[in-house]
This record gives structure tokens, C-alpha cells and sequence, in this order.
């Protein structure tokens, strides 16, 4: 299984809308997808349709290993496509967590369990905590989507200084797959200005695919569904069919779904 984290520590950047809709792209095209939903707000649950009534075993469980992965993941409406849901009980895990011996490794442990999924994708809380702390441990690499404003880069570079530590300190392994622009609004200058600069400062890092800025890609989590469901022509919908295709292109090919 390859394990994805999708963390940016500033929010609003599109990291969920990311989320539920590149996990749904990949069950699409075959892979045995998982998403965790480490956010206390629990959006992505929400927005793949699971009512907080169904969320009995959560993330949280997990972490705390009061449940293994078997009994938190759930079936969602995208074939293909499981989710364990998060609670707000998530947002007492980060000091229920801090005396716990290996308390950043403890969502490795539980997804490493069990080896059922192609990829998965984890939906980080838009924070450096213990709780992204642990999603970047149990990575394998990490997507990040960036907004395109003016301080965006800054935010990047806190987030790429966290990923330098969390590699010397207990995850060598975790790369970057891409930084996937997200909001993009061609008819504002800016816009091209901060996607240029971040090109220039990451090159090929940065996925062609650019994510639009789009009414359906807000709409569709009020209807409990991701936006390639709810309107699969839309260019939010289309952009992230193409990212999908731009992500499995830089997967390990040795690891790839069959």
C-alpha cells in the first residue's frame, strides 16, 4: 500500500476538497482506496456522505488503539473507495497522545496492520500537531496543495522545514510527491504571478494540473458527495481526473495497483 498525506499547516488551501476528490479519481480508475480523515472537523467524512450518527469508530479509535483499521473503515457510495471518519474526539488525541511512548508512530502502527488497500490517502488537520505529525510518520509521501496567493510560499517552506525534521527524526523514507496548485483564477493576475513563482522555486515538483477555482467543487460536499459525482463535466471535476492521471504517473511502478 502507498500511503499519501495531504497537509498544508494553513488552511483553506483545498487540502479536503484534494482529498475526497483525488481519492475518488483512484477508485475510479481501480485502486483499492482508503481515506483517513485526521481533521477534527471531520469535512471529508462529511463530504463523502458518512452522518456524524454513523461514525461510531473513528480515527480517533485508531490512534488510540482502541479499534484496528478493520473495524474504523466503512464503505462509502464511490466504489472502491473506504474512508475511517473522523470525530471532534480528535481534537483531545493530541493530549491524550503526549505521555504515549511512540506517540507520533501510533497511525503507522494501525494502518500498517493490514495490507487490503492499494493507496491511501490521509486528510490532514491544517496544523503541524501530533496528529500531522503522525500522518507524516505513517507516509510514504506527501502531496501539497498550495492556494494561489501571496503567501503561499511562506507557509510552504514552514511546511518543508517540518518535513526536513520529521525525515532526521523518525520517517528517512517520506518524499514529496507534488505541490498541486489549487484556486487557480486566471482571470486574476496574481494568480499566474504566485503559480510562476512556485514553479520558478520548485520546478518539476509542481503538477501541471492545476486545481480551478469552481462553484461545483464547493456545492458538492453539502450534497455528501465528491464533486466527480456530482458533476463529473465540471472543470474542478476534470482537473482532478487529470491530476489523478499526473499522480500515478510519478507512483513507484513496482507499487502500483494491478
Amino acid at each position: 500500500m502507498i500511503t499519501i498525506a495531504i497537509a498544508n499547516q494553513k488552511g483553506g488551501v483545498g487540502k479536503t476538497t484534494t482529498a475526497i476528490n483525488i481519492a475518488t479519481a483512484m477508485a475510479a480508475t481501480g485502486w483499492k482506496t482508503l481515506l483517513v480523515d485526521l481533521d477534527p472537523q471531520g469535512n471529508a467524512s462529511t463530504g463523502l456522505g458518512i452522518p456524524n450518527s454513523a461514525r461510531t469508530v473513528s480515527s480517533y479509535d485508531l490512534l488510540l488503539q482502541e479499534a484496528t483499521l478493520d473495524q474504523a473503515a466503512q464503505r462509502t457510495d464511490v466504489p472502491g473507495l473506504d474512508i475511517v471518519p473522523a470525530t471532534q474526539d480528535l481534537s483531545g488525541a493530541e493530549v491524550e497522545l503526549v505521555g504515549v511512548e511512540d506517540r507520533t508512530a501510533r497511525l503507522d502502527q494501525a494502518i500498517s496492520a493490514r495490507s487490503g488497500y492499494d493507496i491511501c490517502f490521509i486528510d490532514c488537520p491544517p496544523s503541524l500537531g501530533l496528529l500531522t505529525l503522525n500522518a507524516l510518520g505513517a507516509a510514504d509521501t506527501l502531496l501539497v496543495p498550495l492556494q494561489c496567493e501571496f503567501f503561499a510560499l511562506e507557509g510552504l517552506s514552514q511546511l518543508l522545514q517540518t518535513v526536513e525534521r520529521v525525515q532526521e527524526r523518525f520517517n528517512p523514507d517520506l518524499g514529496i510527491v507534488g505541490v498541486v496548485l489549487t484556486m487557480f483564477d486566471r482571470r486574476n493576475r496574481l494568480t499566474d504571478q504566485v503559480a510562476d513563482d512556485v514553479r520558478d522555486c520548485l520546478g518539476k515538483l509542481v503538477f501541471e494540473s492545476v486545481i480551478p477555482r469552481n462553484v461545483r467543487l464547493s456545492e458538492a460536499p453539502s450534497h455528501g458527495l465528491p464533486a466527480l459525482i456530482y458533476d463529473h463535466a465540471c472543470p474542478g471535476s476534470r482537473a482532478y481526473i487529470a491530476l489523478a492521471r499526473e499522480l500515478i504517473g510519478r507512483l513507484p511502478e513496482e507499487r502500483k495497483a494491478a
